[in-house]
């Protein structure tokens, strides 16, 4: 139980605090750069914390999980108030709401969510590692997604002091540096009209070490009557103490966070158009760009937080963007389309809930009672439309952008047969918390298949899932990709009673549509019209064409091309499911397809139901899409890492060598200072057991990150034999498919 020094002073300053005295925003790094550890500093600041633990406890990593492994993996929320002792008069504190967030690859969907509820972000870079892989994703999501200011928190200074033993003017030619190298990746990245960037002189950049607890800006220098150098001085006679005393960490992130970051009226009048579809110039829309308490009740639920210690009951947390949230509203969902009452409001302290009956706009919320997907978009259930086609078009929040995909699988199976409902029920609650991860269900073996950014993801979920109830958990598998390369000939099918037949072709979807399906700016769930105008307008499709489309999933389009169908809307919810099973479980190794246009130009359906079963419907359906893979050029694609290390000089040609003995790619050698920086690319199956062949290669003194990039065509030498492997895996025969399987379904007129 977190123990909040000033509960009432917190909920004063949620319900009627100044806006201008209002920050939220994300701490982000790479992994072990010690975000959490600097958070420590801001918990003492405010009370929360003895003076002596600063720096040791790691408060926010609250879970036994990560306090065994030593990282953050699920982000910890809290709300700190602080006066400004540059401002002795004024009395009223600041209302801090802080997202201290993971920095390992697998659990960047944290960072995603957590980005989404903030207006700015602490940018914390290690000044002997600099910038990593995850550094450089944080900064892309968080100044390029989100819209989320930076500033700059070089931690770790103390090793370049204590540990490499470098002068002074060596270590200032580090920092400058990495200051330069954030601000050359934020300039690329930063909204169009924007001057961000991070600045020494302008108070924008900290320099210092959570470790040790000090910390200053160019301001807080000036003020004390010191120089850079005085940090040596205190260093060669061992007095820290001094330093802790003298430069507190805590002041220079509390004056950052005050000059630098965004209010949430400030933040609202940018991100809202970057990520809100919906009207502007509507009553909601003016709301939500003043972030009006008073204006329609409108949020998003950023994250899900399962508690170990409380059953894995879920709270539900997210920000009110327009309105007031009151503790006696219910709440109409608008993506899920169903309306739930809220049971207990308030805001989150770590692991706690401090109750405060009302959350007005600009502010974080948790509130319990129920569960729903993290990303879900909310209204006050009283202002929902009444009529149903005015409900479909209810405009929601923009899709939150992930950096990854989830390209390794284990599979997972109740111990206990009659477990299998309880599996599912624990298993989806899961995935609602963490949307970053899929699953789905084996029909022939009843296992689950569990897939994710990574084996640790994997391993973590499991564990959480195992808790509840009992699993048996298959080795880590990597999952590929099924695509075509050509379009296909028109395929005629019947369904097994021959009464249902289908015309179609198939064709690999283009780049641009596919990226626009990823982004989630063209969905399923989507206004017909809208999505068609975006196609129409922004890609050259055909207006007629782009309104015809019946589903988007998985990064294909299923398409009518019919004229005056007859009977279609009997069979319609059978051709989706139909459509959407093939793609999960497609023809070359059971492993999911992407990048497809699928087109049915004609389709015969009998008038009575008896006769048009979803069985009927997914015999023809399956069979036709079948053999128009087969003539389409079908292929199986890998996913790729880009891998970033950095390595001791002298090393580079033995972490070149493993990188490209497992068929990696090296696109950078680049030499800073006594490490060298190797860059490239590598295929996500020979990334398994990297990490301890690198160790051994360098002593253990390399620095080690990688990043989804995409997915790549297996070579041609390695594909057939890997997908007869695939294959034998999953118990399939062992024989490249061929279109005999399903030439029992191929219409021939007579």
């Amino acid at each position: 139980m977190v123990k909040v020094k000033n509960p009432e002073e917190i909920q004063n300053l949620i319900i009627k605090g100044s806006y201008e005295k209002k920050r939220i925003f994300s701490i982000v790094a790479h992994i072990d750069h010690g975000k959490t550890t600097a958070s420590d500093y801001l918990m003492r600041r405010a009370g929360l914390m003895r003076e002596e633990d600063a720096g040791q406890l790691q408060m926010t990593d609250s879970d036994e999980e990560e306090q065994e492994r030593g990282i953050t993996i699920f982000t910890s929320v809290v709300l700190l108030a602080f006066n400004d002792p540059r401002k002795p008069k004024d009395e009223e504190p600041y209302i801090f709401q802080i997202n201290d967030t993971p920095g390992h690859i697998s659990f960047t969907g944290e960072v995603s969510r957590a980005l989404r509820g903030s207006d700015g972000a602490i940018i914390l870079v290690d000044a002997l590692e600099g910038i990593m892989t995850q550094t450089e994703t944080n900064i892309r999501l968080a100044v390029g997604e989100e819209l989320s200011k930076p500033v700059l928190f070089i931690n770790k200074v103390d090793r370049l002091i204590a540990e490499l033993k470098l002068k002074p003017a060596d270590v200032f030619q580090k920092i400058d540096a990495i200051t330069k190298e954030i601000n050359d990746l934020i300039k690329k990245i930063r909204p169009e009209g924007f001057d961000w960037g991070v600045d020494f002189a302008k108070n924008s950049v900290a320099i210092g070490s959570a470790k040790h607890g000090w910390g200053f800006t160019y301001e807080i220098l000036l003020e004390k009557g010191l120089k850079p150098q005085n940090v040596f001085e205190k260093y060669a006679e061992g007095d820290i103490q001094w330093l802790r005393d003298t430069l507190p960490l805590d002041e220079s992130l509390l004056r950052m966070v005050v000059d630098h970051l965004p209010d949430p009226i400030s933040a609202a009048k940018y991100r809202i158009p970057h990520i809100w579809s919906g009207d502007l110039n509507s009553e909601l829309g003016q709301a939500l760009q003043k972030s009006d308490p008073n204006g329609p009740l409108y949020g998003m639920i950023t994250k899900i937080f399962l508690d170990p210690k409380k059953n894995y009951q879920a709270t539900l947390i997210g920000r009110v963007f327009s309105g007031t949230f009151d503790q006696t509203d219910s709440i109409y969902l608008i993506g899920s389309r169903n309306t739930n009452r809220v049971k207990r409001l308030g805001v989150m302290e770590i692991t706690d809930i401090l109750d405060v009956p009302k959350v007005p706009a600009g502010n974080l919320f948790a509130m319990f009672g129920f569960i729903c997907p993290s990303g879900e978009t909310f209204m006050n259930a009283e202002d929902l439309p009444k009529n149903k086609e005015e409900q479909k078009k209810i405009p929601s929040f923009e899709t939150i952008q992930y950096a990854c995909e989830p390209v390794v699988s284990r599979s997972i199976k109740s111990k206990d047969p009659h477990d299998i409902d309880k599996l599912t029920e624990v298993v989806s609650k899961w995935l609602q918390a963490d949307p970053t991860a899929e699953y789905r269900m084996d029909k022939e073996s009843g296992e689950f298949i569990l897939s994710g950014i990574d084996p640790l993801q994997i391993e973590i979920l499991t564990k959480r899932i195992n808790n509840q109830v009992e699993i048996v958990i298959g080795e880590p598998i990597i999952v590929y990709r099924e695509k075509i390369t050509k379009k296909s000939k028109d395929y005629h099918t019947k369904s097994a009673n021959t009464h249902n037949r289908i015309l179609l072709f198939m064709e690999p979807l283009d780049e641009q549509t596919e990226k626009l399906i990823e982004s989630g700016r063209i969905h399923d769930l989507q206004d017909e019209k809208e999505r068609a105008t975006i196609l129409r307008d922004e890609l050259g499709w055909d207006a007629k064409e782009a309104r015809r489309i019946v589903d988007v999933y998985q990064g294909s389009l299923l398409v009518n091309g019919t004229s005056g169908l007859q009977r279609f809307d009997k069979v319609k919810s059978y051709l989706v499911a139909s459509f959407r099973d093939w793609l999960g479980q497609c023809i070359l190794a059971k492993e999911p397809a992407a990048g497809m246009k699928i087109t049915f130009t004609d389709m015969t359906i009998h008038e009575d139901t008896r006769h048009t079963g979803y069985g009927q419907i997914a015999g023809m359906v399956w069979s036709a899409m079948s053999l128009a893979m087969l003539d389409a050029g079908p292929h199986l694609y890998e996913p790729i890492q880009k891998i970033d290390i950095k390595t001791p000089e002298g090393t580079e040609g033995s972490v070149s060598g493993i990188i490209n003995k497992r068929r990696g790619r090296i696109s950078n050698v680049i030499p800073e200072g006594e490490y060298v920086r190797v860059q490239g690319q590598i295929p996500a199956a020979e990334t398994i057991g990297i990490a301890d062949e690198i160790r051994g290669a360098t002593q253990g003194r390399a620095f080690f990150g990688y990043e989804f990039s995409g997915f790549e065509r297996v070579p041609g030498s390695l594909e057939e034999k890997l997908i007869l492997e695939i294959r034998k895996r999953k118990g399939m025969p062992e024989e490249l498919p061929s279109g005999k399987s399903w030439d029992r379904f191929i219409y021939k007129r007579t």
